[in-house]
């Protein structure tokens, strides 16, 4: 809804005159608008990625609207039964006084330049070891200590419980392992390059084949009556799009029709031989099916038994493979009579030191994680020149004033002047790239974009993205860890250069597709990414900063003003 008519709902329901409202979760954010009841549709809501369950903080600010102090002697909540619902869920929900505290704090590039031009690298990284964030992170390692302490004693049991008189055990396990994992590796090596070629002989399959089916229900010979291509595709065709390949039609020697799938073909299949079809052959006429396989049988009765043999195994003949072997029964506990035993103490062994290890890399991962992440948001900044040592250049001092999550693309469009010569409508749908996300499960459609210079710098900004992304990915700095530059979304641009240029609310919003509420929303951060540009563009010769505040004034007028201003 358009935040004017937000503002008449909640004052016409603070009269008394509205009775009931239905509101989205947006209610608990603290607006004025008291209630005796509140009714929750249901216990789950949407975080921006997915609907997840209340947490008990949500459900009291939610139901907080009700009963409020100095108007209300009481208030009510309500929740919706629905089925499968737990009362005791809802009873802990209401009960819980008592709330968690989590930091979502996260390094950024314009934090990191900020830090370094007041305290210098080194206090910057100490200020960091010392966040809450960090406290958080490193509280959750004392439990994983605890577990690698209690591991390393069951390692020294096991190692005891291993030991041969023969020889070091623990080297004859790992020319075991080394072994199994290279029949392994091998087996499924194999396995993928056999069902790639099944898949092709499959293909290459013709009515009137003799094949023999490997594996299944009606494993044997058959006669391929009808390939099973996928449709508007012939024989000798590659790459079929069809998830599940050609399911041919056969005749079995048992004389059932049947339609077969990939996985009847482990491994590939060959014609053994070719046999003629009659052109009155119906696969419905018991009569008819008799007939045909008795002629299969008869024609496969003359096919060479070794043309029906298994394909060597890679296992076989393997180098490595060979190798190990006779390493292994060259091995002085080899020939220990309390082999096997000792051989499962050496596997518990081996379990328990790669759980242990992994435990390890997780406590490695999570100690220092944010001042790690600010050194490597510093060694980038570096390779870009925004940062000398403990000095901040020029460009650093432009990329401080640039707030929001792409401020390094921002910071580096106005380097690399991107935006020079734009119109001010213009510039205002580039800079609304930077803001705005589509919501999930929008249609991925390619967005309609203004012509002209506006379009090429919108391409020259995706460019730049993608060069800072590999830098990134090059610098182990990940969008997962809520510090990495998203792909900039075109999708507004549209709607803000047609509100800049000065056309009406009802033709913005026919063309854009979008509520009246998301609209100014989307507005209003546009507006204020560009008050942000105007103060960081540079002075001298360069026109971003003057067309910046034109966008601005061009964006800052009907709905979006009143809002702005109310």
């Amino acid at each position: 809804m358009l935040p004017t008519f937000k503002e008449v709902v909640e004052e016409l329901f603070v009269r008394g005159l509205v009775k009931a409202v239905f509101a989205t979760e947006t209610l608990a954010l603290g607006i004025n608008m008291p209630a005796r009841s509140v009714v929750l549709e249901k216990l789950v809501k949407w975080n921006g990625e997915q609907h997840a369950d209340i947490t008990p903080g949500e459900y009291t600010q939610l139901t907080g609207r009700a009963g409020r102090r100095g108007i209300d002697v009481e208030g009510h909540a309500v929740v919706l039964w629905q089925r499968g619902m737990n009362p005791e869920q809802v009873a802990g929900l209401a009960g819980t006084r008592t709330y968690p505290l989590r930091s979502s704090f996260k390094p950024s590039y314009n934090m990191a330049v900020n830090l370094v031009e007041q305290f210098g690298r080194h206090r910057s990284r100490e200020l960091l070891e010392t966040s809450f964030a960090q406290f958080q992170a490193d509280k959750s390692v004392v439990g994983i200590s605890r577990q690698v302490q209690r591991n390393e004693e069951g390692l020294a049991g096991y190692k005891e419980s291993m030991t041969c008189h023969l020889g070091d055990f623990s080297e004859y396990a790992r020319l075991r392992r080394e072994l199994k994992d290279r029949e392994t590796e091998l087996a499924r090596q194999g396995a993928v390059q056999r069902r790639a070629e099944a898949a092709v002989a499959l293909e290459r399959l013709k009515p009137g084949d003799i094949i023999h089916v490997p594996t299944g229900k009606y494993a044997g010979l058959a006669l391929v009556l009808d390939p099973g291509l996928p449709a508007g595709r012939s024989n000798g065709h590659r790459g079929f799009e069809h998830h599940d390949g050609p399911r041919p039609l056969v005749l079995t020697a048992e004389r059932q029709v049947k339609r077969l799938a990939a996985i009847d073909f482990p491994v590939p299949v060959e014609p053994l031989e070719r046999m003629r079809i009659p052109k009155s052959f119906n696969a419905r006429s018991p009569q008819s099916r008799r007939d045909l396989a008795s002629a299969l049988r008869t024609k496969a009765g003359h096919i060479p038994p070794e043309r029906h043999r298994k394909r060597r195994s890679q296992a076989a003949d393997d180098r490595e493979i060979a190798r190990l072997r006779a390493a292994l029964r060259a091995h002085p506990c080899h020939g220990c009579n309390d082999r096997e035993d000792h051989a499962r103490w050496a596997e518990r062994y081996h379990r328990l030191l790669r759980d242990t290890k992994q435990l390890e890399h997780r406590i490695e991962g999570r100690t220092n994680t944010i001042a790690r992440t600010f050194d490597r948001i510093v060694a980038l900044l570096t390779e870009l020149d925004y940062l000398r040592g403990n000095e901040v250049t020029e460009h650093g001092k432009r990329l401080a004033r640039l707030y929001g999550e792409l401020d390094l693309l921002a910071s580096e469009c106005l380097r690399e002047r991107v935006w020079e010569g734009l119109a001010p409508a213009e510039l205002a749908a580039c800079v609304s790239a930077l803001v705005y996300e589509a919501r999930v499960g929008d249609d991925a459609m390619a967005p309609k974009l203004p012509s002209g210079g506006a379009k090429a710098a919108l391409g020259e900004m995706v460019r730049i993205w993608g060069r800072l992304d590999a830098l990134e990915e090059e610098f182990r700095i990940s969008q997962t860890e809520g510090v990495g530059q998203r792909e900039p979304d075109l999708g507004f641009a549209w709607a803000a250069y047609m509100w800049a240029s000065g056309k009406g609310l009802d033709e913005v919003l026919r063309e854009a597709e979008m509520p009246a509420g998301d609209f100014v929303r989307w507005c209003k951060q546009v507006i204020d990414v560009l008050g942000q540009i105007a103060a960081a563009a540079p002075g001298e010769g360069s026109t971003v900063a003057r067309n910046a505040r034109k966008a601005v004034d061009g964006l800052l007028r009907g709905v979006v003003a009143y809002s702005s201003v109310g």
